[in-house]
């Protein structure tokens, strides 16, 4: 289905295709200059063929398994592959391409600030969007114009708003999380424009009363895979009030005053106003301040923390919040998973258990 789309998009409007690794990228950039981005998370399965093993087990297999795919062959439909610098393996990973094979064509590098917001990080941030601007204008052939930047500025502030409402009342719509998240995600390779149609139609489901019943459940962790997560948790009786995934909630920007009428510097205030990520070096304690103000306000009884295999940036901020949550006395569960398709028997039993812990307020796991 991808594949069909992503040929429309090139055949009938003559966009240039990028894939992307992930997390955090000025997406508006690439929406300006007429680029359609789609994220490569994995994908999802077990790595085979040649390509199995070209790196040590222990890597992410976000970067294992997306570099499976690309010196497999796999991103032909691409004209170019976007880096960010979410850690130190999707970085290496875009120096290990050339010697690996299967991708000859332009790489794109987008290195945002870490840490809290500074007036050095400010510039250091309008230095990159311009350096950023520069490599896809190369790409496309095109010059930038402000006129396009504000418009699509404007379009992924509507998606961002569309999506928070939805999350904070996702309770009043009466689909399974499995289906909600399904197209929550469809923004990772559609056209802003086609996602927020999507959105648009699934915000109008949203009821006056609320439709969920069961134990309310925050997720926090890098990305929802494997999607089935979300279906062994419902039919255990849980349901999701609040998202913390890096791939969904923390790319929403929470910028609620008008955006300033020069769009780089409107970039730059969505940027900034993003929730804490580990992924850009939020500080930790703001971090914590932030996921225990999201897990009350949305009337959370339990936590998973939904972590991929080996993500080190995810993993140094884990012991924090669960000392945290501990001494709130809300249960959280740690899990780790390696985008399998689905979920093993041993890490649904787990889950299952943890909803009636928390169903009775038990103690963390």
């Amino acid at each position: 289905m991808r594949k069909e789309y992503i040929d429309r998009q090139k055949r009938e409007f003559g966009r240039k295709v990028v894939i992307s690794l992930p997390i955090h990228y000025p997406k508006e950039i690439l929406t300006a200059l007429d680029v359609l981005c789609v994220e490569l998370w994995g994908p999802p399965g077990e790595i085979s063929g040649n390509q199995a093993g070209r790196i040590q087990t222990y890597v992410c297999p976000v970067v294992r398994k997306a570099l499976a795919f690309i010196a497999g062959g796999h991103a032909s439909e691409a004209d170019a592959l976007l880096f960010p610098h979410t850690c130190d393996s999707i970085q290496g990973l875009a120096s290990l391409l050339p010697d690996f094979g299967g991708w000859n064509g332009p790489v794109l590098r987008f290195i945002h600030p870490k840490g809290e917001r500074r007036a050095s990080s400010e510039v250091y941030l309008v230095r990159e969007i311009e350096a950023f601007i520069a490599q896809v204008e190369t790409l496309t052939g095109k010059k930038l114009e402000p006129a396009r930047l504000s418009s699509a500025v404007k379009l992924h502030a509507e998606i961002d708003a569309l999506k928070l409402r939805i999350l904070k009342l996702r309770r009043n719509i009466d689909m399974r999380d499995s289906e909600l998240y399904a197209i929550l995600r469809r923004g990772e390779w559609l056209w802003p424009e086609d996602h927020m149609a999507e959105l648009k139609e699934l915000a109008s489901k949203i009821s006056d009363k609320p439709q969920k019943k069961g134990v309310a459940l925050m997720l926090s962790g890098i990305g929802p895979e494997p999607m089935d997560i979300f279906d062994v948790l419902e039919n255990a009786g849980a349901f999701i009030v609040a998202d913390d995934y890096a791939a969904i909630g923390r790319r929403i920007s929470s910028s609620s005053a008008e955006l300033p009428d020069n769009p780089l510097q409107a970039v730059i205030e969505r940027y900034f106003a993003l929730p804490p990520c580990s992924t850009r070096s939020s500080d930790l304690a703001g971090r914590v301040e932030y996921l225990t103000g999201l897990y009350s306000q949305n009337g959370a009884a339990g936590l998973v923390l939904h972590n991929v295999k080996f993500c080190e940036p995810e993993m140094f901020d884990v012991a924090m919040i669960k000392k945290r949550f501990a001494a709130m006395n809300s249960p959280v569960l740690y899990v780790e998973t390696e985008l399998e398709k689905q979920l093993s028997g041993q890490l649904s039993t787990r889950l299952e258990a943890f909803v009636e812990m928390a169903s009775k307020g038990g103690e963390s796991e």
